[in-house]
């Protein structure tokens, strides 16, 4: 029997990104522009030589532990939301949180590199990655090499080409204004290109039915009508 060292992984950073909670986090990274947020290096990885020359790169490859599904454990079959969440795959033709050692890899664009006196900090957008989210590695993204010209997608399909219309009450007009003159976050955009993927389960999408959805520090309250979303209320947490 083949014996495999046994290596302790730590995390090396951690993200604080603008999905405080899991519904409405795109299904694959680069799907919302608009989306952003940091990777905060801890010690000893909080080192501006571990990072120096990264700046070159345009994307980086994130490493990172799927934390809130350890409580739930792996499972060896799991029901992809593309399939409808109907139809059995193995786990390791997906990409579902429940695998056995909790890793997840993900793809974002590297807007910056930030040191000040709270740390050091890799500025990201484009992600689909939960606050607060541990990562093991950071590796730069090189285009000849990760990006496959005529590769399968198995069963996921391309993105989706329906357009749907997302409409603002008065009331979310305002406060994202207000919202964004304050803290310089775009939140409008946000918002409107993360209801564009359509975050209900595809269960849930016959349904004209009120939804909540954290983003930064806020609560948004929306309705789907078909294609048509309709964001009713934003609130402060």
């Amino acid at each position: 029997m083949i014996e495999f060292p046994s290596p302790i992984i730590s995390p090396i950073g951690i993200i604080h990104s603008c999905y405080p909670e899991k519904f409405g986090i795109p299904r694959q990274p680069g799907l919302v522009k608009s989306s952003s947020g940091r990777l905060e290096l801890l010690p000893p990885c909080n080192r501006e030589e571990m990072v120096r020359g990264l700046d070159a790169f345009s994307h980086i490859w994130i490493q990172f532990l799927f934390h809130e599904a350890v409580v739930e454990g792996w499972r060896p079959t799991v029901r992809p939301p593309w399939l409808g969440g109907q139809k059995r795959v193995g786990v390791f033709a997906s990409r579902s949180p429940h695998r056995p050692n909790y890793l997840g890899l993900s793809v974002v664009r590297l807007t910056g590199i930030c040191q000040d006196n709270h740390g050091l900090f890799l500025e990201i957008a484009e992600l689909d990655l939960l606050d607060q989210t541990p990562v093991v590695d950071i590796k730069p993204y090189v285009p000849y090499s990760d990006s496959i010209v005529g590769a399968s997608g198995g069963f996921i399909p391309p993105p989706e080409s329906v357009e749907r219309e997302v409409v603002f009450s008065e009331a979310a007009t305002i406060f994202c204004r207000e919202y964004e003159q304050r803290t310089g976050r775009r939140l409008r955009s946000l918002i409107s290109e993360t209801l564009e993927q359509d975050p209900r389960p595809a269960s849930q999408r016959r349904q004209i039915r009120e939804y909540g959805m954290a983003l930064w520090d806020v609560n948004v309250r929306w309705q789907a009508q078909g294609e048509r979303f309709l964001v009713l209320m934003i609130t402060e947490k």
